[in-house]
Formats: structure tokens, sequence, C-alpha cells
């Protein structure tokens, strides 16, 4: 024992020796009214910040005002969501560090609109760049609180910047579609979506109080979260909420489209024994109710999707297909991750093996595919043949491809290659937030905390930092990163040795999408 904690990082106990103070001091006037947070060692931090208030199914409003001083010491609750959805006490690869796995988070309709801020200083009249981060999963679960990394805490610190994140509404109560029905669910769409703009409304009329600058906003967000932020791009109530933003691993530029996802808000109607009209009101179900009612439609075969729908007003277009005129101006940080929901890579193969494997899911298409991967990957092992990304890489490709075809701000194009030394998890489904959110530390299961990976932390935390204050990702220790253009199609390498390639992978993305 004595030798484990003599082998951690300094950083993480100096942390922990902090105080914590609250009182007066740690004290803001929101343009709301007053609340309380703390003071931890140098970064003020502010939790379950109410930032807007909704009755189900409908558009989220300004929050009431109040005079009493609240107390924002603890975070919010999640929006309600399957328990399905959370870790289940499996002991596998793909379990290292996601979720809360020791703390079951409360989960309340009403109160669940709320946000958190970390930031340097609320007194010394600096305007700092603001880091709005979106959480991941899918449109049906997380929070901004329900990874370990997501604490802003660290990247406040390192960065002198401000980080928020948030909750909003998820699955049914976020994004199901009930405009078919029309009445007072005329406007009941894209709700979730509808959320995080009214958030980012908040960070505009209050940031400036906790230190921030509300004219330098980015917002990022990986997996769901990139489809959220890939989704605001084309809102046009989103506009000049933001000046920059990042998308990784969830580069969406397609949503969903009215005439599948209406007919689901009638169904929906019927199946609870309500007038499939202006006339239904689902205000008196509970929320497992209205669950039980979606999986015995799902039964027959009618879905619900519970994804953004291009409504046509709130999100007039798909988002990148072409890329929407609402983010023209917008730098953007667009990647992936190698292996991304592979997650076991502990096997190792010869090529004969890799191959044959190959040849089973390709069939014949495999010499093909072979030659492709080969080309991209020279210096690659046999196995990661196998457990190569193409999915997702090839969405952020067409998805920096159709920015770019804007003529308009510059995105820049990385690919997530660093593997964890001390599991088989490889450059997996987020395994970069640990590393760009500066929290090595708090996922030590999950990124080995080696030496490597705390080397690695200081770079990758500084490309987004540099992001995040500029709209360029080049930062010291990093070779010449240029924009990705359809002539050059530069993608930036992140690993122990980083590198930039260009169309490195075009082949093998080609072939990959004509498959799909």
């Amino acid at each position: 024992m004595i030798c484990l904690l003599l082998s951690l990082p300094l950083t993480v106990f100096q942390m922990e020796a902090q105080p914590i103070t609250a009182g007066q001091h740690t004290r803001v006037e929101t343009t709301y009214g007053p609340i309380e947070g703390y003071q931890d060692g140098h970064i003020f931090t502010f939790k379950g910040i109410q930032y807007a208030k909704a009755e189900r199914f409908m558009p989220p409003q300004a929050p009431d005002k109040f005079q009493d001083v609240k107390q924002c010491k603890v975070y919010g609750p999640q929006a309600p969501q399957n328990e399905s959805l959370k870790w289940n006490g499996r002991n596998s690869q793909s379990d290292y560090g996601f979720g809360n796995q020791f703390v079951v988070e409360p989960m309340d309709e009403k109160e669940c609109l709320v946000l958190n801020v970390w930031t340097p200083s609320i007194s010394d009249g600096r305007q700092r760049p603001v880091f709005v981060w979106i959480h991941g999963g899918g449109y049906s679960g997380g929070s901004g609180h329900d990874l370990p990394c997501y604490e802003g805490r660290s990247l406040a610190e390192a960065g002198n910047i401000v980080v928020v994140n948030l909750n909003h509404r998820l699955n049914i109560l976020g994004y199901a579609d009930l405009t078919g029905l029309g009445g007072k669910y005329a406007q009941s769409v894209n709700l979730g979506m509808q959320d995080i703009v009214k958030a980012l409304e908040w960070v505009r009329d209050n940031i400036s109080r906790f230190g921030g600058n509300p004219n330098e906003v980015t917002i990022g967000g990986q997996s769901g979260g990139g489809g959220k932020v890939s989704t605001l791009l084309a809102m046009p109530s989103a506009k000049g909420l933001f000046k920059r933003a990042i998308v990784q691993s969830g580069s969406t530029l397609r949503q969903a489209l009215p005439e599948q996802t209406r007919a689901f808000g009638l169904a929906l109607a019927q199946e609870l024994g309500q007038p499939a009209t202006a006339a239904a009101d689902f205000s008196k179900y509970t929320y497992d109710e209205l669950n039980y009612a979606v999986s015995r439609l799902a039964q027959r075969g009618i879905r619900g999707g519970f994804s953004p729908v291009v409504d046509g007003t709130i999100l007039p277009q798909h988002p990148f297909e072409p890329a929407s005129p609402v983010s023209k101006d917008v730098p953007m940080l667009i990647g992936t991750d190698f292996n991304e929901f592979t997650f076991d890579i502990s096997r190792d193969m010869t090529w004969e093996e890799a191959e044959g494997i190959v040849r089973q899911r390709q069939g014949e298409h495999a010499d093909q595919y072979i030659a492709a991967f080969k080309k991209a990957y020279p210096h690659a092992e046999p196995k990661e043949m196998t457990y190569v990304d193409t999915g997702f890489r090839a969405g952020a490709v067409r998805q920096a491809s159709a920015k770019a075809a804007q003529g308009g701000a510059p995105a820049y194009l990385y690919l997530f290659t660093w593997k964890p030394e001390s599991n088989a998890l490889g450059a997996s489904h987020g395994m970069e937030l640990p590393f760009m959110l500066h929290n090595v530390s708090l996922q030590r299961e999950m990124t080995g905390a080696s030496a490597t990976a705390y080397k690695f932390e200081k770079l990758i935390s500084s490309i987004w930092l540099a992001f995040i204050k500029t709209g360029n990702p080049n930062t010291k220790g990093l070779p010449k990163w240029e924009p990705y253009t359809a002539e050059t199609g530069v993608t930036m390498i992140l690993d122990n040795k980083c590198e930039p390639r260009q169309h490195h992978d075009r082949e093998l993305m080609q072939m990959s999408r004509s498959i799909w």
C-alpha cells in the first residue's frame, strides 16, 4: 500500500490537500437571483444551477427569479432515463471507468435542467474563454457528471478558463415528436436541443459574473454529445451563442425526418387511450408508464427514434448535408478514436489469422479491404486490422469535408490512436476524454495512470485548450497542423508521437462506406 501511494503523482495529493471554503466570498448574483458555491483551492465551483424550467413535453422557459441565496454546492438531478443504460454489475474490459459505478444519481423530470460552473475567479474582473461540455449517452442517457472525468475543476485550473457542463431532457421526454397532435404540442419537438440552447443563453447572460467571456464560448461533446454539437451548428436559435465547436466521435450529418417521427406521437396517444388530436394530455402519466407504452409500440414495430428532427423551424435542415450556413463562421475540431467500440484488443494474431477474420467479415471485398488497411497503416500489428473503426471515422471525414466545402471557418481533423498500457481497451470510444479534460487521475483504471499517460495528458489538454482559446489547435510539442481540405485531407494522428497525414486512409473509408 505504501509503495502504491508513493507511486501516485504528487498533483493528485496536492489537489486533495487544498482547502474547500464557502460563504460570502463564493456568492454570485445571477440574473435570476443570488447563488453560493464553494472555493476548492484556486477554483470556484457552482453545481446544480437551474438554467431553465419546463412542463412535460413543453419548450423550456426561463427559470423563476428568487431573492434568498440558493446553495449550489452539489450536482443537481439527472434527466429521467432507463436504468438499463447504467452500469449493471458486469466486470469486463468495456466497463473500465465508464459511469459512476458506486453512485446512484437521482433523477427528476422537473429539476434536471441544471448546469455546473468551474472558474478561477469571480471577482478579478477578467473575461476568460468559456468551454461548455455536452455529455454523451446518445440522446437517451447520461448527465453532466456521470463520468468521473467530466469534473471541470482541473481543466479550468490548467487552462485558466471557465468550464461549464449541463443536464438536459433525454429520450421520450427530450426527443419525442408530438407536433402531429397540434394544439399545445405544436412545438413539442427537439425539446432536449431547446434545453441546451436555453443553457447557452444562460451562459451568455451570466457567465461574465463568473469570470467568463460570453463572446468566447466553445461548445464540445463526445459521442451523443458530438451529435448534439453537430445539431446545434444547424439551429438558428443557437447562432451567436458560441464561437467554436468540437465534435468527438459523434459527427452527425443527418437527423430524423418528421414524416417518420410524427407518426410515433400519434401512436403514443392512441396507445395511452388519448385522442390523437390536440385534446391529448400526457401530463398524468409517470415516466415508467410512458416507457411501458413505448415498449408496447416497439413490439408492434412502431419506434420513436428519440433523436433530433428536421422539423423545418428549430432544425431547418440536416446539419451537414450540406453544412448549414448557421455554422459557416464557426471553426471546428473534429475527430474519432482508432478502435471506438471494439474495446477488447488483447488477443494477438498473425497476419494469417487476422486476414482470415477479415475474409469472414468482408467476403468478396476482403482482398481490397486488406490492401487498403495495409496502405493506411503500414506499421500496424495484424490484430489491428480486425479492430480498426471505419464507421465513426468515415462520418468525421465527411463532416470535415462538408465544413471545408463551405469556404468559411476551418475544420481540423484528428484520429486518436493512443492505447493504455495496463488494459485491453485500446483507443476505444471515449479514451480521449480523461486526457482532453485534464483528468487522467480521476479515471486511473481507464488510462492506466502511467507516467506516459500523465505526459500525454499535458499535450492533449493543451491542444483542446489552444482551440478553445483561439480556434486553432496548434500548440507547443505538436507538428504543424493544417486545416482539413478536400485536396490535402490532413488528419493529425494523436499518439505518443503525433504526426499529420494526408488522405492516409481514403481507400479504406471509401470502401467501408460502400459496404455499409
